[in-house]
Parts: structure tokens; sequence; C-alpha cells
């Protein structure tokens, strides 16, 4: 079970799972009786703030992983009670909902739970690469639901035992269609310090943390190898801020992500980068036809 399967980045992930699972994808509305489903993808209707339906239809349909990828993506086109509201109880609904069904989850969290990327004014972070332990420090409606999305999944592992993976995916890429190429200002960038990471990784990571054998709750950064400028990142941080973390272990054009936890974790790494993908072209996911 998929929910925003149908959304811009859940599609290529409902698509990339439905080589190997039946997948339920769930989203605001249904594509219509009309359509024809692509093999092994089925649609449901459903407001994920609606508790009691997101009880019935996981109950119903008895998923044996639940991958939460519906939520509002960004804090820029909603008032901000809106966005915190609609984020965390989705997360709550359908993680205690998957919690009570036995079911694993998968969730999108956000490199943007660690506060930079919508912050009023740009910071360092503790250290470079930044690991999964860095503090989150949220100062953002969409940033602060994110971060409790990931405290929501602790509570669902302590009270039913399940595992959850939370995601937190870099600025997401297209093939063909990589805006991060077009950012001409280090200000436009220096929110997630120039990472991004392209779709069909952001599938990979959630098939691998479906197959991965997930103890609790773990968050984990799925992110490209390399920074989208073709410059040494610990150079350009220091031309922006004048300086670098005290510790600072970044070699070359590394992400500033460090995505060495999802190789242990997950045993994934990324396939795509800016040099091949920027030109790439690839149709996006066709889920239905008419």
């Amino acid at each position: 079970m998929v929910t925003g399967g149908s959304g811009r980045s859940g599609r290529w992930i409902v698509d990339r799972l439905a080589d190997e699972y039946e997948v339920v994808c769930v989203d605001l509305s249904h594509p219509g009786f009309e359509i024809d489903p692509a093999p092994g993808i089925d649609f449901r209707a459903l407001d994920l703030a609606d508790r009691g339906g997101v009880f019935d239809l996981v109950r119903e349909v008895g998923p044996d992983a639940v991958v939460h990828w519906g939520a509002i993506p960004a804090p820029e086109r909603h008032p901000g009670g809106t966005v915190f509201e609609n984020n965390t109880i989705g997360a709550y609904n359908v993680l205690v909902a998957a919690g009570r069904e036995g079911a694993n989850v998968v969730q999108a969290s956000s490199e943007s739970a660690y506060g930079f990327p919508f912050a009023r004014e740009p910071s360092l972070p503790d250290a470079l690469p930044i690991t999964e332990n860095h503090p989150l420090r949220p100062e953002d409606p969409y940033g602060t639901s994110k971060a409790v999305a990931e405290e929501i999944a602790a509570m669902v592992v302590r009270r039913y035992g399940i595992s959850v993976a939370s995601i937190r995916p870099s600025w997401i890429q297209y093939p063909g269609e990589y805006a991060c190429r077009e950012v001409e200002d280090l200000a436009e960038g220096v929110g997630n310090f120039w990472s991004y990471v392209d779709v069909r990784d952001v599938a990979g990571i959630v098939a691998a943390a479906l197959d991965a054998d997930v103890e609790g709750h773990e968050a984990v950064h799925g992110a490209a190898a390399e920074n989208y400028l073709d410059r040494p990142t610990a150079e350009v941080v220091e031309d922006f801020f004048g300086e670098v973390p005290e510790t600072c272990a970044i070699e070359g054009d590394a992400s500033a992500l460090s995505t060495a936890k999802a190789g242990e974790t997950l045993e994934w790494s990324p396939a795509h980068s800016w040099r091949t993908a920027t030109e790439e072209s690839v149709d996006a996911p066709v889920l239905y036809t008419e």
C-alpha cells in the first residue's frame, strides 16, 4: 500500500514496486472507473486526515507493508498550519493503522527536518558530511511536520513492534528535468548545501528499505553521491559562509548528506548523477490507461 502514490515522485515508487508486489495506490482522488490499471496496481481514494477511513482501508487491504508518501511537500503554497496538520495527522493515522495491522512502514521524511532548507538565515551544519545523527532543528511547519512524523514512527515501533524506515530525501530531480542545474546563485541552494537525488534512486531506496531487515525505527538519507555544482563541496561552503564546520571530512564534490548509513542498513547506494541524467529522455511512469 502506497499513500501519495499518484503524486509526482510517488508514481515512480508505485511503478518500481509493481514489478515485485501487488500495489494499492492511495491518493485523494481515484483516476476513474473507466481506466485500465497497469499490471500489479490498484487504486483507492482517501483523505489521510480521515482517521476512520484510514483505519478501515488498511484493515480492508491487509498490506504486508505500507509506504507512506502522501503529504504536502513544502511550506510555501499553503498556510503553515495546514501543512503541519495535514502532514502530522496523516502520518499518525497511517502509521498507527499500519502498526495495528502488523505492517512494516517506509515513510517519507525529509532533509528539511534538520531545519536548513527553510530557515530564515543560512547556517552551517555541526559537521560535514551531515549524518542522520545531526540534531533536528526545524523552524518551519514543513520541516517540523517531518520531525514529528519521525517521532510518530518511534512511537508506533514501541507500541506495536513493527519496523519503520524514515527516508530523508534530498531535493528530488527528474530525468531530463534537473531543476537543480538551473540554480545560478549559491544562496538558492544553500538550504540543502547543493545536494539532490534522482527520483529513480528515491524509488530504489524505498524498495531497498522494504527488502531490508530494519530493526525498530531508522532514519536514512536518500541523496546522490555528489553535489550538483561540479565543485568541491567544502570549497563552496567556505565561499558562501567564509568558513567550514570544525569537523569537516568531506572529499571533493561529495554530497553534504552522507549516505553511508543507507549503504550499511539497506545495502543501497545512488545510481544516478546529474552528469548523465540532466539530458536523459525518460518517460514518467504510466500507472493506468484510459
